[in-house]
């Protein structure tokens, strides 16, 4: 069941738009991950997978197993699933004879996988993912060695699908020396597997700011996660990109909106208080405009008497603390605002436009944690 106190509409024309953006930047070399993970990144795993199927992506990126069967319901042609965090053994069996691809990132996960591997006689799709200076999921040196010895020993069980590791934070120059460092380490693995036997099909460390601040670890594989939807991963990253270009205008284009409409018109007098508490006092006789989305969907309560929505093309502040399920707004200077009215939460209404960045900045939320935010229950469709 989908609240349809609200809605997303997703523009395949913007994701077209992006999507040949980013492949004419990484060339033809380079295989393209469609990173989904969290619901992609707000847009909706069931929308979002049959979409970027019709661009040709044919490998996707997921969290977890569940993820992973959403994506592998939702497909429309052949393509790869790379479960890239948790699955438990109580999954490991069924991800194997759907031929997921597996981060291994501990010497216990591949003792599971090759138990299972040699119960099923299928062999496990993994990607040996080594640590190398992000200090969260990954093999160090010893863990890695115990891995490799037991895929040496067990070659039937596997199938060496990539070497990956996570750099730590592309976005900004803050973390350039150690990202260096981690890009060194990772080549130094590389050559470790090649002198034990082993090649993998693909080698991967950039997401989407990697891939456009350090062109050279694009290798034959980019996990491309924000930008596909629109967003650059930060500031840094977009000046980076234009520093050198004549045209200084954002290639990408949003693919995500977000609309509700007004369901109550309201008369508040000066010196009444708005919502629960004191937070908000009318400082003159207003019209205020009651619109049923709150926190519990995605509208950040931070965003309480901050906040902005666009309402017959004007931008009108929200006032008082965000409820559960509704905000206010003022439209006291609304000509003719109405129940029924299109409220826009994100998105563009006549000249104006809420952006994701400029809604993340008032809520002080990263532009990932606005999107990802955005309940899987609000009705979204495709246009």
């Amino acid at each position: 069941m989908k609240h349809t106190s609200s809605y997303i509409t997703l523009n395949k024309d913007s994701l077209k738009n992006n999507i040949k953006f980013i492949r004419k930047n990484l060339g033809v070399n380079t295989r393209i991950s469609s990173v989904v993970k969290a619901n992609a990144y707000g847009h909706g795993i069931k929308e979002m997978v049959p979409l970027l199927c019709d661009l040709e992506i044919d490998h996707f990126s997921v969290f977890d197993y569940f993820e992973a069967i959403k994506v592998y319901n939702s497909l429309t042609r052949k393509a790869d699933i790379a479960i890239m965090g948790y699955v438990s053994n109580d999954c490991i069996r069924d991800s194997i004879r759907k031929g997921f691809e597996i981060y291994c990132f501990t010497s216990e996960r591949i003792e599971a996988l090759n138990k299972e591997s040699a119960r099923l006689g299928i062999p496990a799709k993994i990607h040996l993912e080594v640590e190398t200076g992000l200090n969260r999921s990954g093999l160090d040196d010893h863990e890695l060695d115990k891995a490799i010895k037991i895929i040496n020993n067990n070659r039937n069980n596997f199938y060496l699908t990539g070497i990956c590791t996570h750099l730590a934070g592309a976005d900004s120059i803050e973390n350039h020396l150690r990202i260096q460092k981690q890009i060194k380490k990772y080549k130094k693995y590389i050559l470790s597997l090649a002198e034990k036997g082993l090649d993998p099909a693909y080698r991967h460390i950039a997401n989407s700011a990697a891939a456009f601040t350090y062109p050279k670890t694009r290798l034959n594989m980019v996990r491309m996660g924000i930008m596909q939807y629109g967003y650059w991963p930060g500031a840094e990253t977009f000046i980076h990109y234009i520093n050198n270009r004549s045209a200084k205008t954002d290639p990408l284009d949003r693919v995500l909106e977000w609309k509700s409409s007004i369901m109550a018109i309201k008369k508040v007098k000066t010196g009444q208080f708005v919502s629960y508490g004191l937070s908000y006092l009318a400082q003159s006789d207003m019209i205020s405009a009651l619109i049923p989305v709150g926190y519990s969907i995605g509208y950040s309560r931070s965003l309480s008497n901050r906040g902005r929505v666009l309402i017959r093309g004007n931008r009108c502040s929200v006032i008082g603390l965000v409820n559960m399920n509704m905000i206010i707004a003022d439209v006291s200077n609304v000509e003719g605002a109405e129940i029924g009215d299109e409220v826009v939460l994100i998105g563009k209404q006549e000249n104006l436009e809420i952006k994701v960045s400029a809604f993340s900045e008032i809520s002080e939320m990263l532009n990932y944690e606005v999107i990802t935010s955005l309940s899987e229950t609000i009705a979204r469709k495709v246009i």
